[in-house]
Parts: structure tokens; sequence; C-alpha cells
């Protein structure tokens, strides 16, 4: 009893760890970054986009390090599900959210081409080897290099139209604090996660897939749901919207591709069916923006309920 009371102790003060780390990882490397004249947009789009999917790749990389492969993959599936559905359901909820050409003709359809790259990679190999992993990883740096392009074109913009962004600045300790405390933070959040997760699946008779899709899939999606959240109730839609797709990218082509390096990842058959929802998933959300061009309330809703009903899919598929 004592030790199942400390199992689930452990998983919150994971996810704790986690959340408040990627926050003081991001805070400090935007402040540096700042300090040594880096674009503020092209912050955005690289350090807090990675910032809040390090919660992900700590647990992907601990679980594939750990031989725990099926928690890595189903990690990151399951908070691409959450992040797209529920994250910008949610937000939607507290106020439509306008999505840009941008996110509809180069975005989301990267996103989309980025599970299909998944799903062929793993169904030709029968998972993802260290070959695949490197791919991954080479498809992401061809990805960072033309977002970099891109945000720097859209500061040539903002600058010649007399705008200028600001973002806060710490003193150089403080922030190389902030850093340093929050990849620990990270490190040490991801290795509880995936200690407490794993133990809790085997008295719960539940397989790393669902506990990675579930309880793990939605702790390390908070600092998403987090940060559009709090975008969409500024009014800054674009980042509500950016986080999510680009969260996505990155928890498939880094997470997943750094797993893989690491030690092959085996891809199961109810993971190739976790990704086709994922697709199906994406391709509805894409209908939705593309219709008028925003995600109103009413088509937030229809998102939440597809989760729940997602969930409910999941877990039957795993006791019946």
């Amino acid at each position: 009893m004592i030790s199942g009371v400390l199992t689930i102790v452990f998983l919150v003060l994971g996810f704790v760890l986690l959340v408040k780390g990627a926050d003081f990882f991001v805070e400090g490397s935007s402040s540096i970054a700042k300090t040594l004249k880096v674009p503020s947009l092209v912050i955005g789009m690289t350090v807090v986009a990675m910032g809040t999917s390090l919660p992900e790749l700590s647990v992907s990389v601990t679980a594939s390090l750990n031989n725990a492969n099926s928690l890595a993959i189903s990690n990151v599936v399951g908070s691409n599900l959450f992040n797209l559905v529920v994250v910008l359901g949610a937000s939607a909820l507290v106020c439509n959210i306008p999505v840009s050409r941008d996110v509809l003709r180069r975005d989301l359809p990267f996103s989309i081409f980025c599970a299909v790259l998944l799903v062929v990679l793993g169904l030709i190999g029968n998972g993802l080897g260290h070959v695949d992993g490197i791919i991954l990883l080479l498809v992401f740096v061809v990805f960072l290099v033309s977002m970099v392009r891109a945000a720097l074109k859209h500061r040539e913009s903002v600058a010649a139209a007399g705008e200028e962004e600001e973002i806060k600045v710490l003193p150089i300790w403080k922030s190389l604090l902030f850093i340093v405390g929050g990849a620990v933070a990270i490190k040490f959040g991801g290795d509880f996660v995936v200690n407490s997760a794993v133990a809790i699946a085997k008295v719960l008779g539940a397989s790393e897939t669902l506990i990675g899709l579930t309880i793990v899939a939605c702790g390390t999606s908070l600092p998403e749901l987090a940060t559009s959240m709090v975008a969409a109730k500024k009014n800054e839609m674009d980042m509500a919207v950016g986080n999510v797709v680009g969260s996505n990218v990155f928890n498939i082509l880094l997470i997943l591709g750094a797993a893989a390096a690491i030690s092959p990842v085996a891809l199961l058959p109810e993971n190739i069916i976790d990704i086709v929802v994922l697709l199906a998933a994406s391709l509805v959300i894409m209908a939705f923006s593309w219709s008028r061009k925003v995600i109103d309330r009413k088509e937030g809703v229809t998102m939440l309920v597809f989760y729940v009903a997602f969930l409910g899919y999941i877990i039957a598929r795993a006791y019946l």
C-alpha cells in the first residue's frame, strides 16, 4: 500500500518537475538568446517550441534507455493526439481560433507528412531502427533550417513595419541557473514519470502502450496545454496553433528520432492504429480550419468529445 502511494507521489512529482523544468528552461534560454541579439521570433519558433516538447523528449529517451520502447512511441503518439484534439479544443473554448494561411498550407500538412513518414518507416522495418532514427533527425534538421529562414524573413517584415517584440531579459547568472536547473528538473522528472508509469502498468495489468497513451501523454503535454490556452486568452492565436503543430513535429522527428537512434523501437499493431487515428484527427482539424479559416467553440467541443471516445476505445482495447 505504501509503495503504491509512493509510486503515485513520484508520478505527480515527476510531472511537476517536467512542467516547471521546461518553464524555467524556456525562460532562461529565451533571455540568453535575447541578450545575444538572437531574433525573438526565432526564439519563439525554436527554443519555446523545443521547451514545451522537453518533457516528451525526457520521457521517451529515458524509456528507450530503459528498454521500455513501447512507452516511448505511445508517449509521442498520445501526446500528439492530445495536443491536436484537447489542447486546440480547449483553446477554442476560450476563444475562436483563427488559423493562418501558413499553418494551413505549410505547417499542418508537414505535421501530417511526419506522421505518414513514421508509419512508412515503421512498416518497412517492423519498427524504428537506428537508421530510421537518423532519417527522422535529418528531416528535423531540414525542418529547423527552413523554420529559422521563415522566421528571419518574417522578422524583417516586422522590422520594416517599425514593430518590436519584447522578451523579459534576466541577469546572465539567473538565466544560466534557470537553464541548468530546468534541465536537471526535466531529467529527474522524466525518470520519475517513466519508472512510476511502468510500475502502475504492472500493478493494473495494463500495457506500457495504454499508460503511455493516457497518463504519460497527458502529463507531458501540460506545457503545450498551458501555453496554448494562455496564448488564446491573450489573443495570440498564431502562437496557440503554432505551438501545437510545432510541438507535434518536434515530437515525431526529434524525440522518436533520438529514441530510435539510441535503441530500436518496436512498432506494435496498436501503435499503427493509434497513428492512423492521429492522421484522421489531423485531417478533421484541417477540414475545420479550411471551412472558415477558424476553429470555433462548437468544433472545440467536437474535438474534446472525440478524445473522450478515443480514451474509451483504448481502455476497452486493453481490457476486453
